[in-house]
């Protein structure tokens, strides 16, 4: 037997849950850096009593190049805090016709649990789609990317097709090569610095939607802008 198959289920769970956070790093890959800071057995005592400078020595350089609040997000899903959101229920899309909404963007948002904005591109749990306009947000799809094959952010094309109808993808966290693929598939990354509700952030496109737009985002809804700064958001780079 094998030290993942004598884990608690619980444990499995939250190992599973925070190696879902962190791009390229798989559950066996975590399971293993976590051995080596905190040896056997794995107990909750020893997984609440672990910080992100014990992961980081741990892991020796592997996670160098982690987002901080990725690391973060990951240290709460092992000390069980983040359960009652990943186990919240997947929101239900409305019915929509293409047109149903005028003069309307389309929005992917990268969640992990309910109606949040709080997943890394490489390795979300699901795109929730929102068609997004000055006067309404709809949620019109929900698309699992539980099923794509997890590889290196340089192969996401898979993760790219999911969302290649939309507008805008809103993400907590993306790499420089994912953005880029993002990108060129006509799709405009929007980077945010921390986790929440996804419709904050919704509500912050449709007032610069009701206002005036600027050019890029004019075109994209069909309308003339006399606005030439960017629109006010953190983007991606």
């Amino acid at each position: 037997m094998t030290v993942a198959d004598s884990l608690p289920r619980c444990i499995a769970l939250r190992i599973a849950l925070a190696a879902r956070r962190l791009p390229d790093t798989s559950s066996g890959r975590l399971l293993s850096i976590l051995l080596t800071a905190l040896d056997e057995p794995l107990t909750e005592d020893k997984l609440n009593g672990l910080t992100v400078k014990d992961l980081k020595m741990a892991a020796d350089g592997a996670l160098r190049e982690v987002d901080g609040a990725l690391l973060r997000q990951a240290l709460s899903d092992l000390k069980g805090e983040n359960e009652v959101d990943e186990a919240a229920e997947i929101p239900q899309p409305q019915p929509y016709r293409e047109g149903d909404i005028p003069h309307s963007i389309r929005v992917a948002c990268a969640s992990n649990g309910g109606e949040r904005l709080d997943g890394h591109f490489g390795s979300c749990a699901r795109f929730l789609i929102y068609q997004v306009s000055a006067t309404e947000t709809r949620l019109i799809a929900v698309r699992s990317a539980s099923n794509v094959a997890r590889l290196s952010i340089d192969h996401s094309a898979d993760r790219v097709a999911l969302i290649a109808d939309c507008d805008l993808l809103c993400v907590l966290s993306i790499g420089g090569p994912a953005a880029a693929r993002v990108v060129n598939s006509g799709v405009h990354p929007i980077k945010r610095a921390w986790p929440g509700q996804a419709q904050p952030v919704l509500d912050e496109l449709q007032a610069v939607l009701a206002g005036d737009p600027p050019p890029w985002l004019a075109r994209i809804i069909g309308r003339a802008s006399t606005v030439q700064s960017p629109v006010e958001i953190e983007e991606a780079s």
